[in-house]
């Protein structure tokens, strides 16, 4: 039984009899699949198939059908029903742990190898924080997602099939735990009178930590850890009870401007409380208890649940000496008990200087590709980039001071769809939100897996969802359907295996296995020609691009050719520069995957132009393999 002081946890007593699951050797082997729990499955679906393919009939608890096409709009037909629908994009869903458990057969036969999930964390008791990252106590599951025995029965069958898991997680902060006071304090009131107490660098009174109905009626103080007597309800302020003390947390109020060093780092994030992590430089931080405990807390999670890896939230908010001690603490740890490799991804914003410097300093494993990446794929795809904006990302070795194939391969996350969208301001929108975009979906997804990186898939992406609007909430749908369900829809899921994007995603991930040229090799943006002479990359032709975008994989003096086309209408054909010294004229490259089941094992001649070049048709708004 896991009790309430951190101090009293002995962390060998959680350890499985049987060991701990290894990691990986390569994190960019892997595909990674990123969920908010209480979006994904609440276990109740039919018609999708388990672990073993078998079909789910329906029962007593087992009730919601398979979407179909009939089912788009269903949530809202009046605007009564529309309204609904709208704010239950609030609130939980119904979400949880055992239902992604019985989805795991469905990620495996995707070709999913490694689960990102949104916090699990046990939140506030007032707010509907759905999302995870409102924690009121760091060593408990949130009620509604399930237990700490649900956590452990999803690695324990995540891990029996080949599947990573990776727990989103937050020591920048913590839920809304306590309220300011807002009594004689006139000068921080907006323009309606309401209290709006915002950073400006002096401390703010408190009037209490908040209880579970978000009333600040628990007294400001600490609390003695060693005198149960003292201690509050589970479900008020903060646990566990080292938490409930008050030089904890910075009380500064919330941030304003979001570049403003020192308010970034010490300012409240909304009105989630922002942690006292210690004070010092890099080589010379000074770590707090909180930030301690913290390191405690997420150290529980491994031993508990044998976890493989966080992610790790908002850490431009965090000071680098802050991070480096955390991420010291969590890879010793982890090494002591046999997880050699256990991965730690940062999500700094701010740009790419700024992840590639907070790498380097704090041993992070990789950052969250979620400034440039995003837009170049999406945009790129749609023929709205030029190739070489998002190639380059990959190339520049004068700004990170590296050879840059190899420190990208597997120091960044790329994904193109996510859960906030902070890039798109308040038009928040999926990639296939825009007019036939479902087409090209699948070569977004072909661009982010078979190009360098760690590649992440947003759930939903591979059955088309198409959530926009100016909320967040729009691009959170539900899977299971729920009262929020996708294509604005409700009471049906979407775990179907026909669908179209679904299967080509699998075969290209079952090739991105086998081929490992395709996970670890360098990579080039390759030119083209349309009549085999004159030769250059591929650019926009006034605002937008319609042709054979082509790329190579190379490892070992092994090449494979990939490419798409960004013309929806019809096929393109270009010839395609390869490596001169890797081909002779007379070899032939053979099609191994294609949009077009026609060109399946067609071979193409290699010939001498431009160096060596090969002549490959691509689908209308498709994508080729070629080795």
């Amino acid at each position: 039984m896991v009790g309430k002081q951190l101090s009293k946890l002995n962390l060998e007593s959680f350890f499985p009899d049987t060991g701990f699951h290894p990691s990986p050797i390569a994190w960019e082997d892997q595909i990674f699949y990123f969920m908010m729990l209480d979006r994904f499955s609440d276990g109740k679906e039919i018609g999708y198939r388990d672990i073993d393919s078998n079909i789910v009939a329906k029962s007593a608890t087992r009730t919601t059908p398979m979407f179909k096409e009939q089912d788009k709009g269903n949530a809202i037909t009046t605007p009564e029903d529309e309204k609904r629908w709208r704010e239950a994009g609030f609130k939980y869903v119904g979400g949880n742990l055992k239902g992604l458990t019985s989805k795991i057969g469905y990620l495996k036969r995707l070709g999913v190898t490694a689960i990102w999930i949104s916090p699990i964390f046990k939140q506030v008791k007032f707010q509907e924080t759905y999302h995870g990252y409102g924690i009121q106590n760091f060593i408990d599951v949130e009620p509604r997602f399930g237990t700490r025995e649900d956590l452990r029965e999803l690695v324990k069958t995540a891990h029996a099939n080949d599947i990573y898991v990776i727990l989103d997680i937050i020591f920048n902060h913590t839920g809304n735990i306590f309220s300011y006071d807002s009594k004689h304090q006139p000068n921080y009131r907006d323009i309606n009178g309401n209290f709006d107490p915002r950073w400006d660098g002096n401390l703010y009174p408190v009037q209490g930590f908040n209880d579970k109905s978000g009333n600040p009626t628990i007294p400001f103080r600490k609390t003695d850890p060693n005198n149960p007597s003292t201690w509050v309800d589970e479900d008020d302020a903060v646990w566990p009870v080292e938490f409930q003390d008050p030089s904890f947390y910075t009380q500064k109020g919330r941030i304003n401007s979001w570049d403003n060093d020192p308010e970034y780092l010490e300012g409240d994030f909304f009105d989630l409380k922002d942690v006292t992590h210690g004070e010092g430089n890099l080589d010379n931080y000074n770590p707090s208890p909180a930030l301690k405990y913290l390191s405690q807390a997420y150290k529980f999670w491994i031993a508990y649940a044998d976890i493989d890896g966080f992610r790790i939230d908002t850490v431009k908010h965090m000071e680098e000496g802050a991070t480096r001690f955390f991420v010291s603490v969590i890879h010793e740890f982890a090494q002591s008990i046999g997880k050699e490799n256990f991965f730690l991804i940062g999500e700094i914003t701010g740009g790419r200087k700024r992840a590639f410097t907070t790498l380097e300093k704090t041993g992070l494993n990789a950052a969250l590709g979620i400034n440039d990446i995003p837009d170049k794929i999406e945009y790129l795809v749609k023929g709205y980039r030029n190739p070489a904006d998002y190639f380059n990302l990959f190339r520049n070795s004068e700004l990170v001071n590296k050879e840059s194939h190899t420190w990208f391969r597997d120091k960044v996350v790329t994904m193109f769809d996510d859960h906030d969208q902070v890039r798109k301001g308040e038009n928040k929108a999926r990639f296939c939100a825009d007019p036939d975009a479902e087409k090209v979906v699948l070569n977004a997804l072909a661009l982010n897996v078979m190009t360098l990186g760690i590649p992440c898939i947003y759930y939903g992406t591979e059955q088309g969802f198409d959530g926009h609007g100016n909320n967040d909430r729009y691009l959170r749908e539900a899977m299971f359907g729920g009262n929020f369900g996708a294509f604005r829809s409700q009471g049906v899921h979407f775990f179907n295996e026909e669908n179209w994007v679904y299967q080509e995603v699998a075969k290209i991930l079952q090739i991105r296995r086998e081929k490992i040229v395709l996970r670890r090799g360098r990579q080039y943006l390759r030119s083209i020609s349309a009549d085999g002479e004159n030769f250059g990359l591929p650019q926009m032709i006034g605002n937008q691009i319609r042709t054979v975008i082509p790329w190579s994989r190379i490892l070992s003096e092994k090449e494979i050719v990939l490419a798409i086309n960004t013309d929806y209408e019809q096929m393109q054909i270009a010839w395609v520069s390869i490596d001169n010294e890797l081909h002779n004229e007379g070899d032939f490259l053979k099609c191994i995957y294609s949009t077009d089941p026609e060109l399946l094992g067609k071979e193409i001649p290699v010939e001498t132009r431009n160096g060596k070049s090969v002549l490959i048709p691509v689908p209308a708004a498709g994508f080729v393999i070629y080795e």
